[in-house]
């Protein structure tokens, strides 16, 4: 990457805050989630999955980080806490943990787009460019840098990091998506039963791996919009998405892992 290049990416970053999503409950992990929520697994010894996507953040050279927190969450805000709270405020980075607080109704967080909406107050706060919500409960490396670059050359609303996923594997477990020859989504399909396969290969779909960047007063505009839907489960996957697929510039960011 040449230095202008990594200059341009740098001005993104800076640009950018970071909310990754770490209230899931991980049933399917059993016990293991028995009493701490999945992103507090462990993993290779001291460390705890939700490590990689601060470790991803910081590596990329985004330090405005916010983790979104639910259920059985003390061993997950003690972890962060004692690992991830060596950040300058005076540059203007910050490390917090934002469990449901009730901002804005009685109620908990209803889903993962209502848990960014109870927090606008916050990111209205920091006056970011750009909105990178993650998952907190994958294992992965990755430049957030490049995919902002992405969003940013695309003029993209929002940007929906994807994989190449065999079929039988997203059946039920992965949003699904179709795009163009320009990776402009087309479709978006919530864990379908049966997943719509790639142009030319029938054993691979187009998933989501639940990390989005949105411009962040389009990212207003629609959490807005969903909080007044009264049928609506307030969910990315299950509605904002499939909701501004037709009339906004919506893209999939393929990923891929550079050591592999």
């Amino acid at each position: 990457m040449g230095i202008q290049q990594q200059r341009y990416i740098s001005r993104l970053t800076r640009d950018t805050m970071a909310l990754v999503l770490a209230g899931g409950r991980g049933s399917r992990l059993y016990e293991l989630t028995e009493w701490r929520a999945k992103p507090s697994v462990y993993f290779g010894g001291k460390f705890r999955i939700i490590d990689f996507p601060l470790s991803n953040c910081v590596n990329s050279g985004i330090r405005r980080i916010g983790v979104i927190t639910q259920y059985k969450a003390h061993s997950l805000i003690r972890h962060t806490v004692q690992g991830w709270t060596q950040f300058r405020s005076e540059l203007g980075e910050f490390f917090e943990v934002l469990p449901a607080s009730q901002r804005t109704s009685e109620n908990w967080y209803a889903g993962t787009a209502d848990a960014i909406y109870q927090n606008l107050d916050i990111i209205r706060s920091q006056r970011p460019k750009y909105v990178l919500i993650l998952s907190g409960d994958h294992v992965y490396k990755m430049d957030y840098g490049k995919m902002l670059a992405f969003h940013v050359e695309n003029e993209a609303d929002m940007t929906v990091s994807c994989l190449e996923v065999p079929v039988e594997e997203a059946a039920g477990s992965f949003g699904v998506m179709t795009v163009d020859e320009d990776s402009r989504v087309q479709r978006f399909d919530e864990k379908p039963a049966e997943p719509t396969p790639l142009p030319g290969n029938p054993k691979l779909t187009l998933a989501s791996m639940g990390n989005y960047i949105f411009s962040t007063e389009f990212l207003f505009d629609q959490l807005n919009i969903d909080a007044n839907v009264a049928e609506s489960a307030h969910d990315f996957g299950n509605n904002i998405i499939p909701s501004i697929i037709e009339n906004s510039r919506v893209f999939a960011y393929p990923f891929r892992d550079e050591d592999t």
